[in-house]
């Protein structure tokens, strides 16, 4: 265990980033409780407001993340600087992305079934970065032998090929596949062997004359939404709370 944390860490010059992720992590889970407190009136906290507008918690978190983000690009690599800029950056990047939904829909979403691609994001966020600092770099860069490293025709190669692995991904309607198989480019592999999700572009280019095709993708994506959904859902919700239950409409 030394020797991992001494080689992958410390020697490489990982520990801002290390840093920065544990930060990132601690900020969500701690938003995340201050705000379930506050839904359910309980505890000291209350909303910001500032001359009658709801200041969320994404407005300081840009500001961290554009003060922890330059003051990172000014620093070294090593020393207390980048380690303390490495913390403000994940935390800046914990407040935003917990409040994406909000962002992405310009509109409070944050109890609603919308407010559930935060929690996503910030999943798959934590889990990126957790996949680069235990060794694993883009596009398959690391996979490969030092020689290899040295040739750049060999490099290019390597990133365009895994590169049109994650947008052939892309392409048949798995984002989350996509997204991973930039980092382990053996997922982008079994992402374009597998067949597309209904809806897809890849779907509806090659699948348009292919009735077989369509309704296996169709089958396939039934069994996996009701395999996962319900699991995926509990777990989004024993993170970020369970949304607000819409009011039925009144005649």
């Amino acid at each position: 265990m030394g020797d991992w944390w001494q080689r992958n860490i410390v020697e490489p010059g990982k520990l801002p980033l290390l840093l920065a992720l544990t930060a990132f992590v601690l900020t969500f889970v701690v938003t995340r409780a201050v705000t379930r407190l506050i839904r359910a009136g309980k505890g000291p906290f209350g909303n910001v407001s500032a001359g009658g507008v709801h200041v969320h918690h994404v407005v300081p978190g840009v500001v961290l993340t554009v003060f922890g983000g330059f003051g990172a690009v000014a620093s070294a690599r090593h020393g207390f600087g980048s380690a303390a800029f490495a913390i403000v950056f994940g935390v800046g990047a914990g407040l935003v992305l917990d409040e994406f939904a909000l962002v992405l829909h310009l509109d409070d979403v944050y109890w609603t079934e919308a407010g559930r691609k935060s929690v996503e994001v910030v999943v798959l966020t934590a889990a990126l970065v957790g996949l680069v600092l235990v060794g694993f770099l883009p596009f398959g860069v690391n996979d490969m032998s030092e020689d290899e490293s040295q040739d750049r025709g060999t490099v290019i190669s390597t990133v365009a090929v895994n590169f049109l692995f994650a947008l052939a991904v892309l392409s048949k309607g798995k984002a989350r596949m996509a997204i991973f198989s930039v980092i382990v480019p053996f997922i982008g592999l079994i992402g374009v062997v597998r067949l597309a999700r209904p809806g897809s572009w890849w779907a509806r280019r090659f699948y348009r004359r292919r009735p077989r095709a369509r309704a296996r993708a169709a089958l396939r994506a039934y069994r996996h939404d009701r395999r996962w959904a319900r699991p995926r859902r509990a777990v989004e919700d024993w993170l970020g709370g369970k949304p607000d239950v819409p009011s039925a409409r009144r005649g």
